[in-house]
């Protein structure tokens, strides 16, 4: 459920919550047992699903490709696991995601740091599922990527704040962009820099600043 809402999140806040309460139904409240077990394609809530510029035949594409992700490559976490920097990591998940047959148009939900894009929503989902659940914001749930390992999600609010606090000098929200801002938090942070996440994000979409 962490992956498909992280791959939802953009435009308002309530229309993201509403959509995933409606995925929810969907999967009867058990993602994990319905996706495995169940063939969604010609549902009803699939077919008339639409976010955006998401629709249902985006959504049965990422359905059947995480059934592929547990089934044959282990899992989310081990998709996510090979590689030794964020780039390669969310490479190596795309490949094995793209296995799956799709429509080209499905391609543009699953960003391409090796092609320049900030990767605002992937780099989002790694945050949640590494960092410590101790604070009660992020899950924690997986161990084999460290926190240290992360890069911020940079959307344009976060860069806006970055860039007047002199954390980020590049002009474009693209990774290279990502990977400066996320060099400067690790000096202030080595051990979890993307806990200044939340205070770039929050300045940056209030206005404070």
């Amino acid at each position: 459920m962490a992956f498909l809402i992280s791959i939802l999140a953009w435009g308002q806040r309530i229309t993201i919550i509403n959509k995933g309460k409606l995925l929810g139904e969907l999967f009867g409240h058990q993602p994990y047992e319905a996706i495995k077990s169940r063939d969604f394609f010609g549902h009803p809530l699939v077919e008339a699903f639409k976010h955006r510029t998401f629709n249902g035949i985006d959504l049965d594409f990422f359905i059947r490709s995480i059934k592929h992700i547990y089934q044959e490559h282990g899992g989310l976490e081990m998709a996510f696991s090979r590689g030794s920097n964020s780039l390669e990591r969310i490479e190596h998940f795309r490949s094995l995601f793209l296995e799956t047959e799709h429509q080209d148009r499905s391609e543009k939900h699953l960003a391409s740091p090796a092609k320049g894009s900030s990767a605002k929503r992937l780099n989002m989902f790694l945050r949640w599922m590494v960092r410590s659940s101790s604070k009660g914001v992020d899950f924690g749930l997986w161990s084999s990527i460290k926190p240290s390992e992360l890069l911020p999600p940079l959307d344009v609010h976060t860069a806006r704040t970055a860039r007047q606090l002199g954390l980020l000098k590049r002009n474009q929200n693209d990774w290279r962009s990502v990977e400066e801002l996320g060099n400067k938090l690790r000096e202030l942070d080595p051990n979890d820099p993307v806990k200044y996440d939340f205070a770039l994000f929050g300045l940056g979409v209030n206005g404070e600043l």
